[in-house]
């Protein structure tokens, strides 16, 4: 028996076990990392870069980082599919931005983020890939005061790589096996083998898992991501738009061009108009 056959035999024996503890884990970068695309030859310039924003020597300031790309199997050998954040991004409330998956006080990074799935190229995101990727992007308001070390690191543009903390909901086993007891794994893997853009490392190892639906926890700014293709977007000046709560105090107040005279006058008829 080969090593692909006795990994196969291992996946096929256990995979209820295997399915229910990915299931019952929180997910999130490895602490140890084997990750399998070549960066020196698949990165390329990102198109935004801090160089080419302002940044405020001091208060608040905003980042857009990417938490998460689909298409791309990543260290944990889990292929994300476009639409796995769709239910989980519309019941989720108050998501941070933390250091390193460590939920303390000391390590959140920021308590007001907007997070949304967004459909980029991989050259938008700065990788030779060809075709889109589906962006877990985070739009995140810092204020140094929360975290001093991961704001200069911010500022720097020293934070490459981050993580999603997520539950797995929905996934399948696909495995590139010819036995008769691996059909519907084989038939998974002839469905989303041509979504992965690192193909060679399905072909390395013979079997991935496919992720259809998981639910957002958090996400993290880690030195080395279980998927390399999570780089800061962008880093600017942090905007304080009014919500529509509190635009009508921005109005300007109309300017009268009345005397004070005719103004008394007019309210005094204004009060007779009343009475009468």
């Amino acid at each position: 028996m080969t090593e692909r056959e006795k990994t196969f035999e291992q996946l096929r024996q256990n995979k209820s076990i295997l399915l229910l503890e990915k299931k019952s884990q929180l997910k999130m970068a490895d602490p140890m990392q084997t990750y399998f695309v070549k960066e020196s030859e698949e990165k390329t310039v990102v198109v935004k870069t801090i160089k080419e924003t302002v940044i405020p020597e001091s208060g608040p300031f905003a980042v857009k980082v990417a938490i998460n790309t689909t298409n791309i199997i990543d260290s944990h050998m889990d292929l994300h599919i476009p639409g796995l954040w769709k239910k989980s991004l519309k019941e989720s409330k108050g998501l941070y931005l933390l250091q390193e998956h460590q939920v303390k006080f000391d390590h959140i990074i920021s308590d007001d983020v907007k997070a949304s799935a967004v459909t980029m190229s991989w050259k938008e995101l700065g990788y030779k890939y060809e075709g889109n990727t589906q962006v877990l992007v985070f739009d995140a308001k810092i204020d140094p005061e929360d975290n001093e070390l991961m704001t200069k690191k911010y500022k720097q543009d020293k934070v490459k790589n981050h993580s999603v903390g997520m539950r797995y909901v929905k996934l399948l086993l696909a495995m590139d096996s010819d036995s008769k007891y691996d059909e519907e794994e084989k038939a998974v893997w002839d469905k989303y083998y041509h979504e992965a853009v690192n193909k060679e490392v399905a072909d390395n190892h013979g079997y991935f898992w496919v992720v259809t639906e998981a639910k957002v926890i958090e996400g993290s700014a880690v030195p080395i991501g279980s998927n390399r293709a999570t780089p800061t977007i962008e880093v600017t000046e942090s905007k304080n738009e009014p919500s529509k709560d509190t635009q009508i105090d921005n109005i300007e107040p109309l300017k009268s061009t009345l005397t004070e005279k005719q103004i008394s006058e007019l309210v005094e008829r204004i009060f007779k108009h009343v009475k009468n």
